[in-house]
């Protein structure tokens, strides 16, 4: 990552989107923005018939934000508004509206049931909206905000496991609802930053799910799948299982935390400490070639002219992989606490900034005992290959949720009226628009 306060542009393949609508008519631009602990990013989309085509993105360094919360409003404000000018610049588009990531404020999976006796009578969009208010109003808990819920599977008598029973006959209509809350204080004070840039949040989406989206496969969304959002602030956790999102955790410990571990024991400065750990860090001690290789390391308060002390790689090594296996082993133990490390299957997905140090993906299959491999999103027309790492997943799935799916799919509102909720809608569309 360049100096403090730097933005990069992330180009986009070709010039600059000349068809752009004004604001006044901007149907289908959708903007997605993710903010993290160490960036914020912005992109700027388009759904087109034939798919999604990226107009501009941005990756800003991002200040006032730790562990994914608010520490400095003016602050915050300012990284934020500089990834969205430049994205706006590029896409030569001016946006209102955002949909947001989130991550902040210990994160709680939600559940809600609800039933409906019907007396043979066939499943119309009426009883879908009734029985989906039911199960949401059930995701609510005192001090907490839920962003995002939707159902999870319908029971038709006794018939589990259906998508879409409108249109069926029926005596008895369930539902399972699935939701994700916040804690208020923090979500809150995240919104208030993005409003200061006069921006509004359309909409908000848990961060993993997001990730999610671009990340899996069909086949892991269906048969089940751990996501592991590995960031610099916050490690967070999603499951899949039958197309939609069962469980959510987080633990707060990240890629900063790895990157100060090496600061403190070899004594060198936070910048210099974040370059040995991309340059030479490794979380696995058998992956080294070389465990004698030397690397020069500067020492706090000296002059760099002074030239650093000459330490062994290998003590690099053993610094990030003990913090490493504790963030894996507190992510396995709240998985088998809750019973979702059985029920998602033995597939799990590393994205974010911290998957991509070397040993991460091994280490990470010994700790959890499953097959793991590294999420790298989807590209699209007009997609830089700079942001096809595991980094910039969370904010291309906001704009695949944005572009593809209604704000009433995953709302913790009750569905309006005109807009019945539907389910299924995205594992079809993502199966043939992205996998052919």
């Amino acid at each position: 990552m360049g100096s403090m306060g730097d933005t990069f542009r992330l180009r986009t393949n070709g010039a600059r989107a000349s068809t752009a609508k004004p604001t006044a008519s901007r149907a289908g631009i959708v903007a997605a923005l993710d903010v993290g602990s160490s960036k914020v990013a912005c992109i700027i989309g388009r759904a087109e018939p034939t798919g999604i085509r990226v107009l501009g993105a941005a990756l800003h360094e991002s200040q006032g934000i730790k562990s994914g919360a608010v520490t400095s409003l003016e602050a915050a404000e300012e990284s934020i508004r500089e990834a969205v000018d430049v994205a706006e610049q590029l896409a030569d588009v001016r946006i209102q509206d955002v949909i947001l990531s989130v991550q902040c404020g210990q994160p709680k999976t939600l559940s809600g049931r609800a039933e409906k006796v019907l007396n043979g009578a066939l499943v119309t969009d009426a009883h879908l909206r009734e029985i989906l208010a039911d199960g949401k109003r059930q995701c609510r808990e005192q001090g907490y905000e839920t962003i995002q819920a939707a159902a999870t599977g319908y029971v038709v008598d006794q018939a589990r496991g259906v998508r879409d029973p409108r249109g069926m006959y029926c005596d008895r209509l369930g539902v399972t609802v699935h939701g994700v809350a916040l804690r208020s204080g923090p979500l809150q004070n995240l919104r208030l930053a993005i409003e200061r840039c006069h921006l509004q949040v359309s909409r908000q989406l848990y961060a993993p799910y997001a990730s999610g989206l671009s990340t899996l496969a069909p086949d892991e969304m269906a048969l089940g799948a751990t996501l592991i959002d590995l960031g610099a602030g916050v490690t967070s956790v999603a499951v899949f299982l039958d197309d939609a999102l069962v469980y959510v955790d987080s633990v707060p410990i990240g890629g900063a935390h790895i990157t100060a571990d090496i600061a403190r024991m070899l004594t060198t400065p936070l910048p210099a400490a974040e370059r040995i750990k991309s340059l030479y860090g490794s979380a696995l001690a058998d992956l080294e070639t070389g465990t004698s290789d030397m690397i020069e390391v500067p020492q706090m308060g000296e002059d760099s002219s002074e030239g650093g002390h000459r330490m062994r790689r290998s003590l690099v090594t053993r610094i990030i992989q003990a913090r490493v296996e504790e963030i894996l082993m507190e992510v396995r133990d709240r998985l088998q606490k809750s019973g979702f490390d059985v029920i998602a299957g033995r597939r799990a997905v590393l994205t974010g900034g911290g998957c991509q140090l070397a040993g991460v993906r091994e280490l990470a299959a010994r700790v959890l005992n499953k097959q793991v491999r590294l999420g790298r999103p989807q590209t699209f027309p007009g997609l830089a290959a700079a942001t096809a790492g595991p980094a910039y997943a969370t904010a291309l799935g906001l704009l695949i949720a944005g572009a593809t799916t209604a704000p009433e799919t995953m709302s913790p509102e009750a569905p309006e009226e005109s807009q019945p909720e539907k389910r299924g809608g995205f594992a079809r569309w993502f199966g043939s628009a992205l996998f052919g």
